[in-house]
């Protein structure tokens, strides 16, 4: 009865079309009332305590380190780098999406803004070369949602805050996955683009390609100081967003040059507005995640899945397909705080490493960000791109299938994350 009070309460407020932070308020309340222990003052002190956490500080850092990096040349540098080193191959605007992809996954940490960024830069350009417009839009789209998995990453933040898991071990662990997404997504674009008859771009001299490196150096440092500072233990992840934040910052005012002190009220009402959002879904969700315990709701999912405990692989099979069912009608921030204190109980009494699962968790989640019918990513690129939403859904499907089958591969060979993420920490 208390799981169905459970998803009845939520569901039914989110097909009333109630946003889902108040869903999750409202879900809470309901729980409370089904508990015989509704009391509206506890109900704000868990709302208010759920956003009391310094490891969430990370959030608004990051997400103001990614509008500046957007709007004060870092990303331009970056796409001019991998255009300097691949343009020239045959298809090479989609390489330089997928290269660009994941060095800006390694400075902001947010597929959104990743996605919107490439989508400013590269679509026009991918278009005007003649590539199918639906593809190109689906491969950019694909390529956004590495953000979350390479480090930093604003979903391994609120994960590590939902679950009680290393942040810092999350962040070493999504190095060599978010990779491996990238690596799926090339040889899908070579195989889906290997019919189109596009003259590629004449290759850049060394002096070129020197000349964009020397530009972007500035940009291409910053993952490398976020990486090795958390490796040697010189910052924690919480402040490695602030370095990130005021590095970003300094680079665009006195390096670059291309932000002014006038816009730098736009760049951080932005950051904050989004931040809000955000941060708003996590207090909410944290009052239902307060009374999933009080109910000993992980308790009873034990004992639904108590069959399959015995074999981690197949609970891993199981879970990931729940998440992606999910992920087709949630946006990752809500999954991650629904779902997370239900699933870690399980993946324990199943013996299944957490940091493990935090990384096939996120990596579901992010794929999420790209399936229909929300797909908040589609929907930037589409917007972004001005393209019609359903060209940009049937160009995603062959990449999104493809970063499918890697999370399954990882399912079937969890050493492909573990073994890296052990050389790491």
């Amino acid at each position: 009865m208390t799981i169905a009070v459970f998803l009845g309460s939520l569901l039914g407020a989110m097909a009333l079309g109630v946003p889902i932070a108040f869903s999750l308020l409202l879900c809470g309340a309901a729980l409370m009332w089904h508990l015989d222990m509704f009391d509206a003052q506890i109900l704000a002190q868990n709302v208010v305590n759920g956003a009391d956490s310094f490891p969430l500080l990370a959030v608004p850092f990051f997400m103001l380190a990614g509008e500046i990096m957007n709007t004060g040349g870092l990303s331009r540098r970056i796409v001019n780098v991998a255009m300097a080193l691949v343009g020239h191959i045959r298809g090479g605007l989609g390489y330089v999406a997928i290269i660009a992809a994941c060095v800006l996954s390694a400075l902001s940490g947010s597929a959104v803004a990743d996605a919107a960024a490439l989508s400013s830069l590269l679509l026009p350009m991918m278009i005007a070369a003649g590539h199918d417009r639906a593809r190109s839009a689906g491969l950019i789209a694909s390529s956004g949602i590495i953000g979350p998995v390479i480090p930093p990453s604003i979903g391994f933040v609120i994960f590590g805050v939902a679950g009680n898991v290393s942040i810092s071990k999350l962040f070493l662990a999504g190095i060599v996955p978010g990779l491996m997404l990238g690596a799926a997504l090339w040889l899908t674009w070579w195989y889906v683009a290997r019919k189109e008859n596009i003259q590629p771009a004449p290759r850049k001299k060394a002096a070129e390609v020197l000349q964009a490196v020397r530009e972007a150096a500035w940009a291409l440092v910053l993952p490398l100081i976020i990486i090795f500072g958390l490796k040697f233990g010189v910052f924690t992840p919480t402040e490695a967003a602030v370095v990130a934040a005021v590095y970003a910052l300094v680079v665009a005012l006195f390096v670059y040059r291309e932000v002014s002190y006038r816009q730098l009220l736009p760049i951080f009402v932005a950051a904050a507005k989004t931040s809000a959002v955000v941060m708003f879904l996590v207090a909410a969700a944290m009052v239902s995640a307060w009374l999933i315990t009080v109910a000993q709701l992980p308790d009873k999912i034990v004992g639904l899945l108590q069959p399959l405990m015995d074999s981690p692989k197949l609970l891993m099979v199981a879970i990931m397909a729940l998440v992606m069912v999910v992920g087709t009608a949630l946006d990752m921030t809500p999954t991650i705080l629904l779902l997370t204190p239900v699933l870690m109980p399980v993946i324990k009494a199943a013996g299944i490493d957490p940091v493990y699962f935090g990384v096939l968790f996120i990596i579901n989640n992010s794929i999420g960000l790209v399936t229909p019918p929300v797909g908040t990513v589609l929907n930037t690129v589409a917007g972004v791109g001005r393209i019609p939403m359903d060209e940009v859904t049937r160009g995603v499907i062959p990449f999104m299938i493809a970063e499918f089958i890697l999370l399954f591969l990882l399912v079937a060979f969890p050493d492909l994350v573990m073994i890296p993420a052990r050389w790491l920490y």
